[in-house]
């Protein structure tokens, strides 16, 4: 083989490595208004903007095991200058929440980074708002159908939100690599009916999915031979993906009731907290709490139970649950299944349980009793606490 065809790859590389990061590229941000004023005031509340940042980090999983993860970090109003250094080894597991309201403009900027543990990766990431009616297809974040967003660019997705319920996000390129690999997240939408005092699951017009207190839910699952191969530069194992971590907002149990946002470690030292998401729900009596419970699981069907606490199921999918001639489809529940890409809004009435006079502890698991386990070790997994305090 001549010299000249041994350095063709070599030259590629050189090219893919330095006209990306050339001067046509750029981390930006597309905001068309001042959301905060210099005083820190909101200038218009109809419009909200935030940026996240794709790249890679680590998570601690409840046995101590730490995993290579992809993922998204919320770097909104970060100097351009910092957004690197910011979001590097910074990937959050789920992704950043976020949240808006019915008839709120979202301006939501992805701007994909290098990988610190793959610099030899040069995969595009995308936001596909999962369940969500694009108003053009360019938005959607399937990149067969839209764009991608290659490292060293950014890119501004923008949506007029129109209905509330419960959603997900999550990346679309390489989707069962990169979703396997922590790039999803919840995303909710808040409805017009909505007061200073009083919050609403839905515009359901009679009061009925009011509660007092929310929880996003996110069942996920982590293969970890998966993750040590993306680490290690090895073949993925795609058919024989098995996930032994189940978990509830990244985090397995106990950790999922642990208020710590300080969960997550590097092999370089290079701390930063991956699982920012505790999973712990508190109330007091009388209170009446929403669970945004969604999956975004890359394997299985989960069932979530509350055996004690009896579940009603106001939403499916995004939707109230109503029929055709206005009438009320809600119904109470002791478990509810979810399949990847499916989402439920429960409300549980904290007085169900009658008068208290100390606080009250249950438990919201999956029924899927092997997957209460962290791996190996048993009595973890998919489970977190409902704690109820006396007036």
């Amino acid at each position: 083989m001549s010299t000249v065809r041994l350095m063709i790859p070599f030259l590629l590389l050189a090219f893919l490595v330095f006209g990306i990061a050339g001067s046509d590229a750029a981390v930006s941000v597309q905001c068309p208004y001042p959301i905060i004023d210099d005083e820190g005031n909101t200038t218009n509340p109809n419009v909200i903007c935030k940026q996240l940042a794709g790249s890679d980090g680590f998570s601690t999983m409840a046995d101590g095991n730490v995993i290579y993860n992809f993922g998204f970090s919320d770097v909104t109003n970060v100097p351009i200058d910092q957004v690197l250094f910011t979001a590097e080894l910074a990937a959050k597991m789920p992704a950043p929440l976020v949240k808006v309201k019915e008839g709120q403009e979202l301006y939501l900027t992805l701007t994909t980074l290098p990988m610190k543990m793959r610099p030899d990766l040069f995969d595009p990431h995308t936001i596909h708002w999962h369940g969500f009616p694009n108003a053009a297809t360019v938005f959607d974040g399937e990149p067969m159908a839209s764009i991608a967003v290659n490292p060293f660019a950014s890119l501004t997705y923008y949506y007029q939100v129109p209905e509330p319920g419960t959603y997900m996000y999550h990346c679309h390129v390489e989707a069962t690599e990169h979703m396997q690999m922590g790039m999803l997240g919840t995303l909710y939408v808040t409805p017009l009916q909505d007061t200073v005092t009083e919050k609403y699951a839905y515009n359901d017009g009679d009061g009925s999915t009011q509660y007092t207190v929310d929880y996003p839910i996110q069942i996920t699952s982590v293969d970890p031979i998966f993750h040590a191969a993306d680490l290690n530069i090895q073949p993925l194992p795609f058919a024989a993906m098995e996930d032994t971590y189940p978990l509830i907002n990244g985090r397995g149990y106990p950790d999922t009731v642990n208020p710590s946002t300080a969960l997550g470690a590097s092999p370089e030292n290079t701390y930063k907290p991956s699982q920012t998401m505790p999973s712990l729900i508190e109330a007091t009596w009388g209170d009446t709490i929403l669970l945004r419970l969604s999956s975004l699981a890359t394997v299985r069907f989960y069932t979530v139970i509350s055996p004690s606490l009896p579940m009603k199921v106001v939403g499916k999918d995004a939707k109230l649950l109503r029929g055709s001639t206005g009438h009320n489809l809600y119904y109470e529940t002791n478990s509810v299944t979810l399949g990847g890409g499916q989402s439920a809004d429960v409300l549980i009435d904290t007085t169900a349980i009658g008068p208290i006079a100390t606080p009250q502890r249950f438990f919201l698991y999956t029924s899927n009793l092997n997957e209460l386990s962290n791996d190996q070790q048993d009595f973890g997994g998919m489970m977190t606490e409902i704690v109820i305090s006396p007036l």
